[in-house]
């Protein structure tokens, strides 16, 4: 017996259907997983700060530069240069004199710009004429020494305060004695 060609087609379909019938639909494969959310990055911790530059010491300033910044008056109560005593109605300078003397001109050649006045001074006893005039001879001593020192000459003025400034008040030896004197005072710098 021979096939028919509408067997032949049925076996054709019967294959074709037990063919398609094991073919796999393809399915696209599965999309790669999403990449995980990156966790938030904190900000990398900055390193300390360096350490603050020292400041530099301040420098302790000079005497120089002291000086320069005084006053008159700062340099006056600072009594830089000491008062010279005098015996009881004299001019003449004794040993402890010349001695504050010589100190207060050690000061003056350490600041060579500085002018003094040497005020002449008397106790309260004589008349006001006397004691004025006493009190210029003894400032005229106090200068005298001073330039034979070596100090020049125009540095140096000389006033009397006779009794009318005294530096103590009381009527006795002790207190007469500190006001019979030549007081300096520092009038330039």
């Amino acid at each position: 017996m021979k096939p028919s060609w509408s067997v032949a087609v049925l076996i054709a379909v019967a294959l074709s259907v037990s063919a398609c019938g094991k073919k796999k639909i393809e399915t696209p494969p599965p999309a790669p997983p999403a990449p995980a959310a990156p966790e938030p990055t904190r900000p990398a911790t900055p390193p300390p700060p360096p350490a603050a530059p020292r400041e530099p010491q301040p420098v302790a300033p000079t005497e120089e530069e002291i000086f320069a910044k005084s006053t008159l008056e700062e340099i006056n109560n600072q009594k830089p240069l000491a008062d010279v005593h005098f015996g009881y109605d004299a001019i003449d300078l004794n040993e402890e004199a010349r001695a504050v003397i010589q100190k207060n001109l050690t000061w003056m050649n350490r600041w060579k710009s500085t002018k003094v006045m040497v005020e002449g001074h008397a106790d309260s006893r004589g008349t006001n004429e006397y004691n004025l005039a006493l009190g210029e001879r003894r400032a005229d001593a106090v200068r005298d020494y001073l330039v034979s020192l070596g100090l020049a000459a125009d540095r140096i003025t000389i006033v009397s305060k006779g009794e009318e400034q005294p530096g103590c008040t009381e009527e006795t030896e002790a207190c007469w004695h500190q006001n019979r004197r030549g007081h300096f005072i520092v009038t330039a710098k």
